[in-house]
């Protein structure tokens, strides 16, 4: 955007509270930093280096509100029917995503354990085995909050 752009943009967004036709002078004054200030306040400008930009401004009153659009007649609708099936779908769904979670959730806890009783003799450290098993405890614990957000879902349908 051009420089007179921007100014006009600003000197109208400065004007647009002011009534339909208002006679007000807009200037544009350079602060301390060489930084424009547009302003419609005389007291704005006094000792600065000011400019007027416009004169009058008129300003087109705003376009009243539409009221909503109502759907034509012929526009498909979800009846009870389709509603109970579409959620019994989804309960379907998230039934079989949390059982596949949990068999997930089961099998990384198996692996944990079997890491947890497994000690090499290079891990003379506790550190090293905590690092060892890091990623198998982030492994369970995603799975649990994965099975925990399922469940609060199922919990949100039966609402």
């Amino acid at each position: 955007m051009s420089r007179i752009g921007a100014s006009l943009a600003i000197a109208a967004g400065l004007v647009a509270g002011m009534p339909l036709s208002a006679q007000a002078d807009i200037y544009k004054c350079m602060d301390g930093h060489g930084r424009p200030l547009y302003t419609s306040e005389k007291r704005d400008t006094v000792g600065k280096k000011c400019e007027t930009v416009t004169r009058e401004v008129s300003v087109a009153p705003a376009q009243a509100a539409k009221p909503s659009a109502k759907s034509p007649a012929g526009f498909p609708k979800e009846s009870a029917s389709d509603r109970q099936t579409s959620k019994a779908k989804q309960r379907d769904t998230i039934e079989k995503e949390l059982t596949q979670e949990q068999s997930m959730l089961a099998d990384a806890r198996r692996k944990l354990s079997e890491q947890e009783a497994t000690r090499s003799g290079n891990e003379k450290n506790y550190a090293r085995v905590l690092e060892r098993l890091k990623p198998y405890q982030d492994t369970v614990e995603v799975h649990e909050k994965n099975v925990e957000a399922l469940k609060r879902e199922l919990g949100n349908l039966s609402r």
